[in-house]
Order: structure tokens, then sequence, then C-alpha cells
């Protein structure tokens, strides 16, 4: 597939909006977690998905975006929506089995899910070296954050099955990163392939909220108006128009690395905002990301040029 050619290392610009977005996603879990007392899990994420549809579909008609061109992305669009709705009802499966730490930990195996991927359908995206060694110090960061999900006894028998959904979560995740960089996706306009997953996602998730005994406590409140509204305006259109917008111009591989920061954002966020408890090892998770990152987007040293020796005199 012909497509922009993409800088395999991220620039400052590069750096400054993929920060941006882990922020943004961080807080937008807490204010997911403040709207869940009055809207359900997957209802939540089903309106989140149709409200942010109805503006970036807005984007699309101001900017002139031609959203029903043939230009392959149907089937593509399709398969990148299923993939981005079956991850957000995996994760919420997966928290009704077991706990949300070790959910984190599982879910956050999706930029390895993405590098294994990367390394088969764009060698040159290949991480390798130090590159290697910073995604697994960044997950060992997350993993020491959420430590207590795995030191306590089990929450049940089927912990396993919660386990083994939220794997399916992170496989997802980084199944849909990997179908929007290798298919004609890859190229078309970053409204266009984000508009695909909130369709899809918005219906398919409403739908399944209903079909599970979902009912949302109607009617809302200011804060989880103020909640929702931020996960739909800021959360769900903007920052996603920004990540697709990345993912098609920069190495996917580098750019999920990133995403490994959201969780422990979301821990700093709730001990700020909601006086969550704050432990030692948000510390070292913290330095182990960043540690990590800066590794992963290492440029690699060039070695000057081979002497090719004395010239041959010509004439």
């Amino acid at each position: 597939m012909d497509g922009p050619a993409r800088q395999l290392h991220l620039d400052s610009r590069a750096i400054a909006l993929v920060l941006g977005c882990t922020l943004v996603w961080g807080i937008g879990q807490l204010a997911a977690k403040v709207a869940l007392a009055e809207i359900p899990a997957l209802t939540q994420a089903g309106l989140r998905s149709l409200g942010a549809g109805v503006l970036v579909f807005g984007w699309t008609r101001l900017r002139g975006v031609p959203l029903t061109e043939r230009d392959g992305t149907w089937w593509p669009g399709l398969l990148a929506g299923v993939l981005f709705a079956a991850e957000f009802a995996a994760v919420y499966s997966a928290l009704r089995f077991t706990t949300a730490g070790r959910t984190t930990v599982f879910l956050y195996l999706a930029p390895f899910v993405v590098a294994i991927g990367m390394a088969r359908l764009v060698p040159a995206e290949r991480l390798r070296g130090l590159g290697l060694v910073g995604l697994v110090a960044a997950f060992g960061g997350v993993a020491v954050a959420f430590l207590d999900g795995f030191t306590g006894s089990a929450v049940g028998p089927q912990q396993w099955l919660g386990d083994l959904l939220a794997v399916g979560a992170a496989v997802g995740w980084g199944a849909t990163t990997l179908v929007i960089r290798a298919t004609p996706l890859g190229p078309a306009d970053p409204a266009k392939t984000l508009l695909y997953q909130l369709l899809v996602s918005g219906v398919g998730l409403t739908a399944a909220g209903f079909a599970v005994g979902e009912r949302p406590h109607w009617p809302f409140g200011a804060l989880t108006w103020a909640a929702l509204v931020f996960q739909v305006c800021v959360v769900s259109s903007t920052s996603y128009l920004v990540w697709f917008w990345l993912v098609r111009t920069y190495a996917a591989t580098r750019l999920s690395a990133f995403t490994l920061l959201t969780p422990v954002v979301a821990l700093l966020a709730g001990a700020l905002l909601l006086h969550e408890s704050l432990t030692p090892r948000i510390l070292v998770a913290v330095t182990g990301v960043a540690l990590g990152l800066v590794l992963v987007n290492r440029t690699p040293r060039r070695l000057p040029p081979p002497d090719p020796g004395p010239r041959r005199p010509t004439g």
C-alpha cells in the first residue's frame, strides 16, 4: 500500500502531541469513573462514541472531507470499528471477574502487539536493541504501579477469565492500530478513519449495554454531564483525531509505547483530583516509564561512511 512517508522517530511536535493525548486519556479515565455513578460502563462508552461521531461528522463537513469516495477504506474501516468496540467490551467485561489493576496491566500489553505486528508489516519501524529494552522498561513501570492487583488473593474462581479478556482487549487495541497503519486507512483522512470507529462502536456498545440490562439513571447530575461532555468533546473526538493523525505521520511502534503513560497519569490525576492514595511505587513507575520512552525514541548514532581510499587520478 502506498501512502505518505512516515517519520521513524518522533520529533518535538509529535512528542508534545502524544504527551497531550496521554494526559487527556488519563483524565478521561477519571471522568468515566465519575460518570459510572449514573451511566453504566458499556452504555457510557457507546454514548460518548455516538456524541463524538456527531462532532467528527460535522468536522468533516466543515473541512470538505470526502466520505463516500471509493478509496478502499470501507472494509478496513468496519474492521477497525469492530475491533475498537470489542476492546471496550472486553475491558468492561474483564472487570466483572478480575481486579482493575490486573486489567490495566494486561491491557497495556497492546504496545507489544503493535511492535510484533509492525516488525512483520513494516520492517523499517521495527524496534531493536535499546528500543525493545525501553518498551519492556516502560511496561515494567506500569506493572509496578498496579502491583497491588497481583499481590492479593484471587477475587474469584473466574479471575483467569477476566485476565484473558483483558489480554484480548490488548490484542484488539493493538490490532486496531495495525489495521489503520497497514491498510488503505493509513493514507485516509484521520477524521474519516475515526468516524468508522465511532459509528460502529457507538451503535454496538450502546446496544450491548441495553442487551445486558444497563439502564442510565436519568436525569443526570451536573457532574455526570460534565464528565460525559469532556469524554465526547475532548477525549473521543479531539484527542482521537490528533492520535490518528500521529499514526498516519509517525512510526506506530514508538507512538504506541507512549500510551503506557496513560494509566500512570490516571493514578496521579486521581490522587490530585479525587484524593485517592498516592504510594511511593507511583514515583518508581513514572521513572520507569519515562526512562523506557527515552530509550524507545532514541535515535541510533549513525556511523560515518567508510573511507573509499585514495582517489584514482583522472585524465
